[in-house]
């Protein structure tokens, strides 16, 4: 056995898992730009708003499936902490077969949800053509996007962000390359940026089964048996489960956020979807030492070394909440910036600027929830997250009904900072046993 000593947990090791993590993030929306940017370049609005919605559409549904790849960081993590290289390579072939089988899932549901999707957003006929049009070809990227996400949690487990950056890199740069000549050189119009995306995601699997293949390569048939393991099996099965119903009432939250805010009105609709983009900058910017959490805190529990588990949760919480206070010194001082550029129309940027500074604290309230997700994921304590989760949500459901008939919107705004303490709270009571390791 692997036995990590807690004098390996250094800043340098945290840095170099958070860094790649950072820089990944950063080119999520750069292509969201560029594809609105090219198809910008048809002179029409349809398309324009069809590239927007269907990206949302599949945005959200792959989204639900993100708990694959936290699921298999957590379990990966403390396969490495063990030393055990084979059930290494078995977390991985088991995440690709549920990947798969989940993304075959969802191609043979997609024209029932396009049509919930399209119920709930309407859009003029053109814009919803040419939205059925994108979604009913991006959509056969779903096993190949769903895989990819349980290999991002492997290489993760690895302290391999490296790799995931070369792999976010190389996916968005062959996008944008296909954007352009699909759109701009032969003219494909929508179903272009819809093949220049679909292309880029296969390519991102192979991509990464080749990153991942000294673990694939492994003499497995040997013990091909070992994939298929009911305990192993049952084990991921829960551990994803729980996160899946977690991330739910996450989302959930977010959703009724929005919903609720128009309860008050076009302008406060607009200006909190608007403050909502920092939220997500956020989540962007501390994913990096979430993720660091995960590794090495799962490495730990794997090696069985608790004082490696304290030194993990704290060097990773204390660089994550060091970042988020710089984030937040940023949007205090390019808040009014950031908002003047996203509108122009002044009653959205007036609202906007009234309710700034919530988000400018968002990244120091909401900062300890994601650390601590990250490293109850990295022991892989799905169950208390779940629970947490659960408990978060009914009393910010609680704080909804109380202060939004009297504070409005601001009442909205701390519902949602109270589901961050509480998220906080609940998992911070139960990480004395996790460093314990009480099963």
């Amino acid at each position: 056995m692997v036995n990590f000593t807690a004098g390996e947990i250094t800043h340098r090791r945290i840095l170099k898992i958070a860094i790649p993590i950072l820089l990944s993030n950063a080119t999520v929306p750069i292509l969201g730009a560029v594809d609105t940017g090219v198809i910008g370049q048809l002179g029409e609005a349809a398309p324009i708003g069809a590239v927007g919605l269907g990206s949302i559409i599949i945005t959200t549904i792959y989204g639900l499936f993100g708990f694959l790849r936290m699921g298999t960081s957590g379990l990966a993590s403390q396969e490495k902490g063990k030393g055990d290289d084979y059930e290494l390579s078995m977390i991985i072939f088991r995440s690709l077969i549920i990947g798969f089988v989940l993304g075959v899932l969802v191609l043979i549901l997609h024209f029932q949800l396009f049509y919930l999707v399209m119920k709930l957003v309407p859009a003029s006929p053109e814009v919803e053509r040419l939205t059925e049009e994108y979604v009913s070809i991006r959509i056969f990227s779903a096993p190949a996007a769903i895989a990819t996400y349980g290999i991002t949690g492997w290489l993760i487990a690895q302290e391999r962000t490296q790799s995931v950056l070369v792999l976010q890199l190389a996916m968005n740069g062959l996008n944008v390359m296909l954007d352009i000549l699909f759109v701009l050189g032969l003219d494909y119009g929508v179903e272009g940026v819809a093949y220049a995306t679909l292309i880029a995601e296969w390519f991102a699997l192979f991509l990464g089964l080749y990153l991942c293949r000294e673990a694939l390569w492994i003499k497995f048939w040997e013990e091909i048996h070992r994939i298929f393991e009911r305990a192993k099996l049952n084990r991921m099965v829960s551990v994803n489960t729980d996160i899946l119903i977690r991330s739910l009432f996450l989302g959930l939250a977010l959703v009724s956020f929005l919903f609720l805010s128009s309860d008050f009105g076009d302008i406060t609709l607009a200006a909190n979807q608007i403050l909502l983009q920092f939220l997500f900058f956020t989540a962007y910017a501390l994913d990096g030492f979430a993720f660091s959490s995960e590794t090495l805190v799962g490495q730990s529990i794997g090696a069985e070394n608790r004082p490696a588990v304290r030194k993990s949760s704290i060097l990773t919480s204390t660089w994550g909440m060091i970042t988020a206070v710089i984030v937040s010194v940023v949007f205090a001082l390019t808040g009014p910036m950031i908002i003047t550029i996203m509108t122009t129309e002044p009653m959205v940027r007036i609202e906007a600027m009234n309710y700034l500074w919530w988000v400018v604290l968002v990244p120091i309230v909401g900062g300890p929830s994601w650390f601590l997700d990250g490293i109850f994921i990295g022991a892989t304590k799905t169950r208390e997250m779940r629970n947490g989760m659960m408990i978060s949500f009914f009393f910010y459901v609680i704080a909804l009904v109380i202060t939004m008939p009297t504070m409005e919107n601001a009442g909205l705004w701390l519902s949602l900072y109270i589901l961050f303490i509480l998220r906080a709270l609940t998992l911070g009571l139960k990480y004395p046993s996790l460093e314990r390791m009480d099963s």
